[in-house]
């Protein structure tokens, strides 16, 4: 073919198809952005960014752990294509629907927590009621038409909850931080306690800054008798892959009344100053300790089942009520897994586990024996599939 000869016909067909799927993919990735926007959130600018800057955490433009987080990026690859054939419930799982009306005595021992499924418990502790990362949407994803999907409908309307004294964020992750229900509970007159940097994702949907508090690890606020403590955790951030990783701060939480003291993990890896949480704040009557979403390609990032108790231990806990787990699938592993091991890790040593149904409640002061209400399927052991954090000691 001369310099001037009209190009062959498969090359023109190449060159119009990757120009079609070029357009293909500028659209889509359009519509995903414009569609996620609100979701999203938005960046701290400001007073809000300067106080983010001068954290001990932040360290070159982003937060950071003190033990950085380690993975095996082609494990994870893999893992996402060997699930568990038991990953997700091939039955309704069962729970229990919540009587708004249990909620009009308070508890007689002070201290009740109820598992609204995943990270989301109602915690009334001394008189006070705090409400933890509530996610009452369909999906925990900027979408409401794709990304993981609950396996059961919120066990109480958010307008049937009575009132709620604080609101408390761990990050800003989508199954813990939920921009549509952050919206519908946007006017309560309740306090909203976050991570530096999360109160910009808050004000954007139309939280009044007046109603925000944010922490950065080891600070403190008040809700009358109440005292809320930003705790460290060894987790990450962001909501987008647009360059905003690690750019709001995660954290867990101690609440400490007037007669009872609870421990919330927030999402975490084990990490060496869990027991400086327990040295100076502990001990916990109660623990809220993630137990699922892992695997051995981001053992830093979620703590898993066995470690889950170590934890319970390091941070001088008394009964632990496992979470993060039930509810979405969001790691290969079986859904009744992350249950079954922590019992068989704290039966080892001797530690009090609850075991209550999403909607159930428990009052740590007359713990219930741990009930199996989930079904007998097939799960991997520790020994056969073991967790274990980097840089622990």
């Amino acid at each position: 073919m001369s310099a001037t000869a009209a190009p062959r016909p498969w090359r023109r067909r190449l060159r119009r198809g990757a120009a079609g799927l070029g357009l293909v993919v500028v659209v889509g990735l359009t519509f995903l952005i414009v569609d996620g926007w609100k979701a999203f959130g938005r960046r701290a600018t400001g007073a809000r960014r300067e106080r983010m800057q001068r954290s001990p955490q932040w360290k070159d433009g982003r937060f950071e752990n003190p033990q950085p987080l380690w993975n095996d990026a082609w494990g994870a690859l893999t893992a996402m294509f060997h699930a568990s054939p038991y990953a997700n419930p091939t039955e309704p799982v069962p729970t229990d629907t919540i009587d708004p009306a249990r909620f009009a005595t308070p508890p007689p021992t002070g201290l009740r927590v109820t598992w609204l499924g995943h990270a989301a418990t109602l915690i009334e502790i001394d008189g006070h009621r705090v409400l933890t990362d509530p996610v009452w949407s369909d999906r925990a994803s900027p979408y409401g038409w794709v990304g993981p999907r609950r396996w059961y409908t919120p066990r109480i309307a958010l307008s049937a909850l009575p009132p709620i004294d604080a609101v408390v964020i761990s990050h800003d992750h989508y199954d813990h931080l939920d921009h549509r229900t952050i919206q519908a509970i946007k006017d309560w007159p309740t306090t909203f306690v976050v991570p530096l940097g999360i109160g910009a994702h808050l004000a954007y949907w139309g939280v009044p800054e007046s109603r925000i508090v944010e922490l950065d690890w080891w600070a403190r606020t008040r809700v009358g008798d109440l005292e809320i403590v930003s705790v460290p955790a060894r987790h990450a951030s962001g909501r987008t892959m647009l360059g905003d990783r690690d750019g709001t701060l995660w954290a867990g939480y101690a609440f400490v009344g007037t007669r009872h003291r609870a421990y919330f993990s927030g999402d975490t890896g084990l990490f060496p100053g869990m027991r400086d949480i327990g040295a100076r704040l502990g001990p916990f009557d109660i623990t809220m300790i993630e137990v699922g979403q892992y695997n051995r390609a981001w053992p830093d990032w979620h703590i898993g089942p066995e470690q889950a108790v170590v934890a319970h231990k390091m941070v001088r806990g008394r009964v632990m009520l496992p979470m993060h787990w039930g509810l979405f699938k969001l790691a290969p592993h079986g859904w009744t897994e992350p249950i079954e091991r922590a019992l068989a890790a704290g039966e080892q040593v001797g530690t009090v586990i609850v075991t209550p149904k999403p909607g159930g409640s428990v009052e740590p002061e007359a713990p219930p024996p741990a009930a199996r209400w989930w079904p007998a399927v097939p799960w991997l052991t520790a020994q056969q599939d073991p967790i274990r954090s980097t840089k622990v000691n």
